[in-house]
């Protein structure tokens, strides 16, 4: 088997790939809950080292719970599609390298929540523009595990 890239081209194509999976998966907002809790446990587990490249993904989570509950409609349905898309990879794909395995296990996680804050970017700017406007006293609703002994860092 050849070796993977995990690189932009590889992790879009992963996002684009669970579509159909998020679109469905949307039109049932318990099940986005359940979506959503698992990737809190996901987060939970991450080692220390990993929790910068996973920072955004609090308020990318954040911004398709106030999408389902209607408190912010201002993106597109597609935009909300993809971080659905990539958070499903995330929690229910089975990686071709298990997250256990140091450093490179997350590898591909993280280039997937890379793509998917890339090529949302604006959006995600604008959600927590918005969030912080609108919602300055609420907690996100998912957390990262502290890094040296602090809460981390949240969009």
């Amino acid at each position: 088997m050849a070796e993977q890239e995990y690189d932009a081209k590889w992790a879009k194509s992963v996002v684009e790939g669970e579509f159909d999976k998020a679109k469905e998966l949307l039109k049932e907002p318990g099940k986005i809950n359940e979506l959503l809790a698992s990737l809190q446990t996901k987060l939970s587990g991450l080692p220390k080292t990993a929790v910068t490249a996973f920072k955004n993904v609090p308020a990318m989570a954040e911004m398709v719970k106030c999408y389902i509950t209607r408190e912010y409609t201002k993106v597109s349905p597609k935009v909300v599609v993809s971080l659905v898309a990539a958070f499903i990879y995330l929690v229910k794909r089975k990686d071709l390298i298990p997250d256990s395995v140091p450093v490179v296990g997350l590898v591909d996680d993280i280039a997937v929540v890379g793509v998917a804050m890339a090529i949302n970017e604006s959006e995600i700017k604008e959600f927590i523009a918005w969030r912080d406007q609108n919602k300055p006293d609420e907690k996100l609703s998912l957390e990262l595990p502290a890094e040296d002994g602090a809460q981390a860092a949240q969009a």
